[in-house]
């Protein structure tokens, strides 16, 4: 694909628009669909940054690794830290270059596979019949991980890596990931990449690999999310598979629908590596302005309280989400996910800094602080919020105790835990 050509955007069947890319200026251009437009469609799609007019617009300042020079809702869906080990992976295996490949490629490759709803066409064709078993695709995604000097070394099956990239580029974060679909008769689960269909259960499964760790990052995940749940924070069901691999609904497939999903930093273009921008305050503003229920206000600062008891410091802008409802042309506040632990239970730490702070701080927050979100922003009931977290420790100890989890590890784990009265 050479550095002018256009990629088509999709999104419920209609063509969007049209985007190019210019490697030299590493700048990007998008232009509506002028029917979208002249019939006024779905006119809060891109709520920001892409304005609604007919002139081609130009993209120069998202240059950075974040953005990768797109408009920060394209480029959500690009693959990830996961994702782009496998696809290099992948690409090497088959004799291509990396480096080489453009963005407007990359994205081809994303094509229909992407999380959310917007499409990319003409996708890249990606052949190959899969079948799912989670011990050999973990096993593969080991030896990936573990290889520093090149996938061609490690004589992998280039059709084995096939199966990790069709079902994992498309999911974000720097976890092993994979999309597949479960039927919800038979229980057949299949890839998940390109299937919708309400006949399926639509899951990301976060892989349990061998880390050489003494407690495993997916047990205590799940049992944040079932804490989470307790706590009247609105999350998709989950469950473990095998004792070991955290699985969790999509929010983005219901009823054999796509729905159209953006993160925070790609609904506004704030990096999420920016500390400048990255606050509760900001996320709470975002929520105004997107004009969504009072009670998703109420959902965000349940989600900030837990977060900030149960120390998951890496709450950042890309781990809150909206979802768009496409009939009623209004956003809300995607369910929460990627609650749980962010550090190493088995290190010790001195300082820890959040990825968002709150009233200005990063660390040492108080009561008076997270009240002074609350005053802001007119939650009602606070402190009985903060309650209904406090109380679901005991989720913790209990769950901790049935999946074994380490004493160690979880008095440790405990320790971090902030008891607000």
């Amino acid at each position: 694909m050479s550095k002018n050509n256009l990629i088509n955007i999709h999104c419920f069947g209609l063509e969007i628009g049209r985007l190019g890319f210019d490697e030299d200026r590493n700048a990007s251009f998008f232009q509506y669909n002028p029917a979208v437009l002249s019939e006024d469609l779905y006119a809060n799609i891109f709520p920001q940054i892409i304005r609604r007019i007919p002139e081609t617009q130009i993209f120069r300042k998202y240059g950075d690794e974040v953005f990768r020079g797109l408009p920060p809702m394209i480029a959500d869906s690009l693959p990830d830290v996961f994702g782009n080990v496998i696809f290099k992976a992948w690409l090497e295996n088959t004799q291509k270059e990396f480096k080489k490949i453009s963005v407007l490629e990359q994205l081809a490759y994303v094509g229909k596979r992407g999380m959310g709803a917007l499409e990319y066409l003409p996708s890249k064709e990606i052949k190959g019949e899969v079948t799912i078993n989670l011990d050999e695709i973990t096993a593969i995604v080991e030896k990936v991980l573990q290889n520093k000097e090149g996938v061609n070394q490690e004589r992998l099956d280039s059709q084995a890596l096939l199966h990790i990239f069709k079902i994992g580029t498309s999911a974000g974060g720097i976890r092993p990931k994979i999309l597949v679909s479960e039927h919800k008769e038979t229980g057949a689960i299949i890839p998940g990449d390109l299937v919708y269909s309400a006949d399926y259960n639509h899951y990301l499964i976060k892989l349990g690999i061998n880390e050489n760790l003494s407690y495993s990052r997916e047990i205590i995940e799940y049992i944040y999310a079932e804490m989470a749940l307790k706590a009247g924070i609105n999350m998709m069901p989950a469950k473990l598979i095998e004792g070991k691999h955290f699985a969790t609904l999509r929010f983005d497939r219901r009823n054999g629908k796509k729905i159209h999903v953006l993160t925070a930093s790609g609904l506004t273009g704030w990096s999420h590596k920016d500390p400048s921008v990255s606050s509760y305050e900001n996320l709470f503003d975002l929520a105004h302005f997107l004009k969504v229920p009072h009670r998703d206000i109420e959902q965000l600062f349940r989600r900030m309280v837990f977060n900030l008891v149960f120390a998951n410091h890496d709450d950042h802008l890309k781990n809150h989400s909206f979802l768009y409802d496409e009939a009623a042309d209004k956003w809300q506040l995607a369910p929460a996910y990627d609650l749980t632990y962010s550090l190493n239970p088995e290190l010790n730490f001195t300082s820890t800094s959040r990825a968002l702070s709150i009233n200005g701080r990063r660390k040492g927050i108080t009561i008076a602080d997270v009240m002074t979100i609350a005053d802001k922003y007119t939650v009602k009931n606070a402190k009985g919020i903060i309650h209904d977290i406090v109380s679901v420790i005991s989720v913790f100890e209990q769950l901790g105790r049935e999946w074994q989890l380490p004493d160690k590890v979880s008095a440790s784990i405990t320790r971090d835990f902030t008891l607000y009265k």
